[in-house]
């Protein structure tokens, strides 16, 4: 793998072309050829984050997602209780998070400021 960040954006675009290759010559639904053209891409990428992040300390506003994996709708019903949970959890420790006598502090050595 290179660090130089032009040699991991034309490898990026590379994948891409061989990506539209492979799409333009689709055989059936499941087209291992495209499939692994997709991968190639979401490598590529990543490497070039990785080159672009080590060279500059720069990233890219992109991301690549995982595929999912086809779920009935029960489990899918679990994980939105699980969801749920944990969103009542973090609610929680947000407000934990925020000392109301911190801000106190603040307002008596500033007097724009006015209490909450």
């Amino acid at each position: 793998m290179s660090n130089d960040p032009r040699a991991a954006l034309q490898a990026l675009v590379s994948a891409f072309e061989e990506h539209l290759v492979a799409a333009s010559n689709r055989r059936s639904d499941d087209d291992p050829a495209v499939d692994g053209a997709y991968i190639a891409i979401a490598d590529a990428f990543d490497a070039y984050e990785e080159a672009l992040y080590d060279a500059y300390d720069e990233v890219t506003p992109l991301t690549v997602f995982a595929e999912e994996e086809d779920s009935d709708d029960e489990d899918d019903d679990e994980d939105d209780e699980d969801d749920e949970e944990l969103l009542e959890d973090n609610e929680m420790l947000d407000e934990d998070l925020v000392d109301e006598e911190d801000y106190e502090d603040l307002d008596d050595t500033d007097g724009a400021r006015t209490g909450r």
